[in-house]
């Protein structure tokens, strides 16, 4: 049967009683429109040209359009293999992100995530009663490892000093990539005495490291600022350069004061951990106004 509009001969309007006969293929009825059937192939049929151009990212929004649209109540059980595609491209945009947080080299985070991620932890310990510690962690002698032993060894020095620092970090905390050889440290919520042994154990443990397995002769140590900020609710809150300042403040005072230490400040005063406590005398007057 046929209509009549405008004097035109043209095809019935579809109705719904016509689900069940033969349609040609790509030709959808009203119900398949109004459960989202439809719509969801449509969407899996966009997703898969934007994946064969390379754009990933709006090819994962649309799965996952189609996947809604599909886990919707009284629809068909969503394909496996949509499943499948939409947790791979989930898989391969997280990873695209982590690696282009990560440092090259060392796998630590990187300058970007550190400036990015301290901010806003600072912005959140901002008025609290948590504390936040930033340590800047650089290598003795450094230059003299690479011209002694060569860069390739010099690369696996900084690789397993990066293990050495991440092992047994508190939770929360995290190590990057600060520029050559030097490394920070990002410790929240933590009291001022925990952060200083959490690095002064990271010292112990760089230093105690078997280095003349890798190369004869290998000695590597490190030295190491922890400046930790205790905001209030009435005080100004700490920007993320200010605190890496200070820590590098500190970081200078465990050089000048022989290197291989922790250097921290209680109230005006500046200190060494651990072994190399008795030094203080000597650097408290060098930084003290820093």
């Amino acid at each position: 049967m046929t209509g009549l509009r405008k004097g035109f001969a043209g095809p019935e309007p579809l109705r719904d009683d016509d689900a069940a006969t033969t349609r040609p293929p790509g030709q959808r009825t009203r119900q398949d429109l109004a459960n989202g059937t439809g719509m969801a192939e449509l969407h899996e049929s966009i997703a898969s040209l934007l994946a064969s151009r390379g754009q990933w990212r709006q090819a994962y929004h649309h799965l996952r359009s189609a996947l809604d649209l599909m886990s919707t109540a009284d629809t068909p059980r969503v394909p496996e293999q949509l499943r499948h595609e939409v947790n791979r491209l989930r898989r391969e945009h997280a990873e695209a992100r982590e690696q282009s947080l990560r440092d090259s080299l060392t796998a630590s985070y990187n300058r970007r995530y550190l400036d990015e991620r301290l901010s806003d932890l600072l912005t959140e310990h901002a008025g609290t009663d948590d504390g936040l510690a930033v340590a800047l962690v650089d290598l003795d002698w450094f230059k003299q490892v690479n011209d002694t032993y060569g860069h390739l060894l010099g690369d696996r020095v900084l690789q397993r000093v990066v293990d050495l620092l991440q092992e047994a970090l508190p939770t929360g905390a995290f190590c990057a990539r600060y520029g050559g050889e030097e490394f920070v440290l990002v410790l929240p919520s933590i009291e001022p005495t925990t952060a200083v042994r959490v690095c002064e154990t990271a010292r112990s443990r760089v230093e105690r490291f078997p280095w003349p397995q890798m190369a004869p002769g290998l000695r590597v140590t490190i030295s190491v600022g922890v400046a930790h900020e205790h905001t209030t609710a009435d005080s100004t809150p700490v920007s993320a350069e200010q605190q890496l300042i200070s820590a590098d403040a500190l970081l200078y005072a465990a050089k000048q004061a022989g290197r291989n230490a922790v250097a921290y400040r209680t109230g005006t005063e500046v200190r060494l951990a651990g072994i190399a406590a008795g030094r203080r005398a000597a650097v408290a007057r060098r930084v003290a106004g820093y």
